[in-house]
């Protein structure tokens, strides 16, 4: 059974909670662009912490029979991009984060609210 691109992202919102990321945002491009769904954005404070978040994207991936189109950056540990298909995950590290301001980027996208 092919996973709903909003159940995705609530997997990996949950999975990225659970690694303790910092400042989590998430963007809805449905209409905005043709790349993804959904970018989730976050930080950690150390490459393991970022690293680690992006293991726990990938695990999630997986469990759910969801293949992974990308990672870039995982070895770096700066910027982690994780491609999802309909959800795409940047996972930074804190002290790169403000400096790319993806979300100034997409500053058309709504931001969804998580409960």
């Amino acid at each position: 059974m092919k996973v709903t691109p909003d159940h995705l992202l609530n997997e990996v919102v949950k999975a990225v909670e659970d690694k303790k990321a910092h400042n989590l945002v998430v963007l809805n491009l449905k209409g905005i662009s043709l790349v993804a769904d959904y970018f989730v954005i976050c930080h950690g404070n150390s490459d393991t912490q970022v690293q680690a978040i992006a293991h726990e994207v990938r695990k999630v991936a997986n469990e759910h029979n969801v293949p992974l189109r990308g990672l870039e950056g995982f070895d770096a540990a700066r910027w982690v991009l994780v491609d999802l298909g309909d959800v795409v995950v940047h996972i930074f590290h804190r002290d790169e984060r403000e400096y790319y301001n993806i979300e100034r980027l997409w500053s058309d996208a709504k931001v969804v609210e998580l409960v």
